[in-house]
């Protein structure tokens, strides 16, 4: 198994960053709309732009900045200089951007993350209700690039251009992360601890063997630090024990068996470390919700129902 320990879990849990439209316009104007997904980035390719929801104060966009939002009801937006009263624009799809200039028109594009519910529980845990990532940080210099290139496929509509906005949103996402991480003080969660040097021999192991009954000690040693010192630091960082890690990562990988392996759940049960299949089960519905094979035919049925994609 990879040592990039991030991107086994996007992949797991199937995080997506989708381009949901945009708004290009010159002179003053405002936008607000209700936010019916649970998590939603908004990106600043030229202008200013000041963005204010139902938490704390207004943020000052600047090109290349983003913005994220965890579940909030609403937002506005509002940007432009000029004189007369600032008139309301509503985000579009792809053809509001097709004639922008961004030597003098505010850009911004919207982007959707889509999540399965394992992803949904571990995002929405890692990321506080506003997050400011800042462009001018040194942390964020793959960031405006991988904004510009998704701007031109968003604008230019060229041939592929629908393939290629998929895959720029899925890297804008990654590179939003990444911008995130170098900059914000990270609230305890997965994504803090796979960026805590101290722990990540500890998290490789149990990463790269999730089914081996490790215990406290073993996993104290990798990480050349006491027993104590150990669990404190990790429910410090993680925000939960390593064991209770250690459980919510085998849930993981069995739902992703289970959703698309045809694995039988005793096999599964076995390959991830658990004395029996009823241990297992039980453990599985703790954390999941439902039983294994209840969740097997539910995520199937609705893959297909949604004509073979991902529910």
């Amino acid at each position: 198994m990879s040592d990039d320990q991030l991107s086994e879990v996007l992949d797991l849990v199937e995080i997506r960053g989708l381009v949901s439209g945009g708004i290009a316009v010159r002179g003053p104007w405002f936008s607000r709309a209700e936010l019916l997904d649970r998590l939603k980035f908004f990106a600043l390719v030229s202008g200013r732009v000041r963005l204010t929801t139902d938490v704390g104060g207004p943020i000052d966009l600047e090109p290349g900045d983003v913005a994220i939002l965890t579940d909030r009801p609403w937002l506005r937006l509002e940007g432009g200089t000029g004189d007369g009263p600032r008139r309301e624009v509503l985000p579009e799809e792809r053809p509001a951007l097709a004639g922008a200039d961004r030597a003098t028109d505010d850009v911004l594009i919207g982007c959707r993350v889509d999540l399965n519910p394992a992803g949904r529980a571990l995002l929405m845990q890692a990321l506080p209700p506003v997050a400011h990532v800042r462009a001018a940080a040194a942390t964020a210099g793959q960031l405006r690039g991988c904004l510009d290139r998704l701007f031109d496929e968003v604008a230019g509509d060229r041939m592929g251009s629908a393939f290629a906005i998929r895959q720029y949103g899925q890297l804008l996402l990654l590179e939003v992360l990444r911008a995130y991480v170098g900059q914000a003080e990270l609230p305890p969660g997965w994504l803090r601890a796979l960026t805590d040097e101290r722990l990540r021999p500890a998290l490789r192991l149990m990463h790269t063997e999730p089914g081996r009954r490790w215990g406290l000690e073993e996993l104290a040693r990798a990480a050349a630090m006491s027993r104590t010192s150990f669990a404190e630091r990790f429910r410090t960082v993680a925000g939960v024990p390593p064991l209770t890690y250690l459980g919510r990562w085998r849930m993981l990988l069995a739902q992703r068996a289970l959703r698309d392996d045809d694995v039988r759940v005793g096999s599964l049960a076995y390959d991830l470390g658990y004395a029996s299949e009823s241990a297992f089960s039980t453990a599985f519905k703790r954390e999941v919700g439902e039983s294994p094979l209840r969740y097997r035919f539910r995520v199937r049925d609705g893959a297909i129902s949604n004509g073979g994609t991902s529910a």
